[in-house]
């Protein structure tokens, strides 16, 4: 998988995880293929699929990436659209998710409020 893809599904990965939080700061750091999430959740990524220590994965085929819980979330351009109606567009090392979060990348940490 190559690193725009890697970088894509982190996003996408974050913003999921933060659409079910309440609206903390939660930072992310990225070693390896493995997300470390300050909220004590990670996420590693195997060939296209991600897998949380929650129980959740994420499998990515072309542009829509399915999730155990049910949903899709189709990529289209720097836009991502979710099957329940959330919305993520990522401008620069920024992600804005329509509930009003963003996630901004330093390095390899991820910083969402």
């Amino acid at each position: 998988m190559g690193a725009e893809m890697s970088k894509i599904i982190s996003y996408l990965v974050l913003s999921i995880c933060l659409a079910s939080q309440a609206m903390t700061q939660t930072a992310y750091q990225r070693i390896g293929d493995t997300l470390y999430g300050s909220n004590g959740i990670n996420y590693q990524t195997i060939g296209d699929t991600t897998y949380g220590s929650n129980g959740t994965t994420y499998q990515q085929i072309g542009d829509t990436t399915y999730s155990s819980r049910g949903q899709t979330y189709q990529r289209i351009g720097d836009t991502t659209y979710g099957s329940n109606g959330t919305t993520y567009q990522r401008i620069g090392d920024t992600l804005y998710i329509s509930d009003g979060q963003t996630c901004q990348t330093i390095g390899n940490t991820t910083y969402c409020n």
